[in-house]
Formats: C-alpha cells, structure tokens, sequence
C-alpha cells in the first residue's frame, strides 16, 4: 500500500522535500547568501508544485485540433504555466534586490554572518 502511494505521488513527495530542504538552508544557516540559497531553492520548489499539479498525462496542447475535437479535457490548461513564468520573473527579481541588499551589508559590516551583523 505505501509503496503504491508512493509511485503514484512522487512529484509531490519530491516538491515538498525540496521545499523543506529550502527551509532549513533559511532557518539553520546563519551566511546570508545561504539563506538567499534555501529562499531560491523553496520557490522552485513551489513553482515545480504548481506545474507538476497543473499537468495533464492524456492532455494535448491547446491549439485546436479536429482530431481531438473541442472537448475542454483533452486540452491542457496553459494558465498555470503562464502564472509560473510570471513567478520565475518575480524570482529572479527578488533575487537580485536580495543579493544587492547582501552587498551593502557586507560594505558596511564586513560580515555576512547574521549572528555578527545583529
């Protein structure tokens, strides 16, 4: 039985180890660039969540096709791809303002160790 659960939910198993090992590198680790690591690692992780959830095995792509007809259920829906990029945007944007504030807190303290700078 478990081993059929397992199999049968792995993508998920796999998005929420991810997600919990980004955790610990923003909970456990005290360099600041570590948890800007962990912080990366957790949104790929939500991000690989949501399309893993959004695909369809038997789905087509939706482009109108006379061979599959207009049946909704065939085609996949594009809508949480679309809003996954926009996430990816928002992740590399955040990334940078993050490592930018990092390099003005080194410039001032000359640390990156949280513990020092507090």
């Amino acid at each position: 039985m478990s081993m059929k659960l397992f199999i049968g939910h792995y993508p998920y198993m796999f998005t929420v180890l991810l997600f919990l090992i980004g955790l610990y590198g923003i909970m456990a680790k005290q360099n600041l660039v570590k948890k800007i690591i962990g912080m990366n690692i957790m949104q790929a992780a939500v991000i690989l969540f949501f399309l893993v959830h959004a695909h369809k095995w038997s789905g087509s792509v939706p482009i109108y096709d006379s061979a599959i007809g207009n049946s909704a259920s065939a085609y996949s829906n594009p809508l949480p791809h679309a809003l996954m990029l926009t996430a990816i945007v928002v992740s590399v944007a955040t990334t940078g303002l993050a490592l930018t504030l990092i390099i003005r807190i080194h410039q001032k303290y000359r640390s990156l160790d949280e513990s020092k700078i507090t």
